[in-house]
C-alpha cells in the first residue's frame, strides 16, 4: 500500500510540474509546433535514465534496499512518469497531421520517439557514471 502512495505523491508533482514547464514553453515559442511536451518528454526520459541506474548501485553506498526501491518508485514511476507525456504528444501529432502540417507532425512523433531513446540512453550513461 504504500508503494502506491508513494507513486501517487511522486506522480502529483510530476504533472504538476508538466504543467508548470509545458505552460512556460508554450508561452514562450508558438507557431505551432507543441516544444512544451517535445522538451518534457526529452527532459523526463533522461531523468529515467539517470535515476534507473542510480538507484541500483545505491545499495552499495549503504542505502537501504527497501529505501532505493521506494525512491525507484517516488522518481522514476512517480515523478518521471507524471512528468513525461507520451499520449499527449501522440495526440499533437494526429492533430497536426489533421491540421495538414505533416511535416510538424512527423518532425513531432519521430522526433519524439528518436530524441526519448537517445536521451534516456544518455541518462543511463550518465548514471552509470555517478553510480
Amino acid at each position: 500500500m504504500i508503494e502506491l502512495l508513494v507513486v501517487a505523491v511522486g506522480g502529483g508533482v510530476g504533472a504538476a510540474a508538466r504543467f508548470m514547464v509545458d505552460g512556460e514553453i508554450r508561452a514562450r515559442h508558438s507557431g505551432g509546433f507543441p516544444w512544451g511536451t517535445f522538451v518534457v518528454n526529452v527532459v523526463g526520459s533522461f531523468l529515467i535514465g539517470v535515476f534507473s541506474t542510480l538507484f541500483f548501485t545505491l545499495t552499495h553506498y549503504g542505502v537501504a534496499a527497501e529505501d532505493a526501491r521506494m525512491l525507484r518508485f517516488a522518481l522514476t514511476t512517480g515523478l518521471c512518469g507524471g512528468f513525461t507525456t507520451f499520449s499527449t504528444a501522440t495526440v499533437e501529432s494526429i492533430r497536426l497531421a489533421q491540421s495538414g502540417r505533416m511535416r510538424l507532425a512527423l518532425a513531432n512523433a519521430l522526433g519524439t520517439l528518436g530524441l526519448t531513446v537517445a536521451a534516456a540512453g544518455l541518462g543511463i550513461a550518465v548514471g552509470g557514471v555517478f553510480g
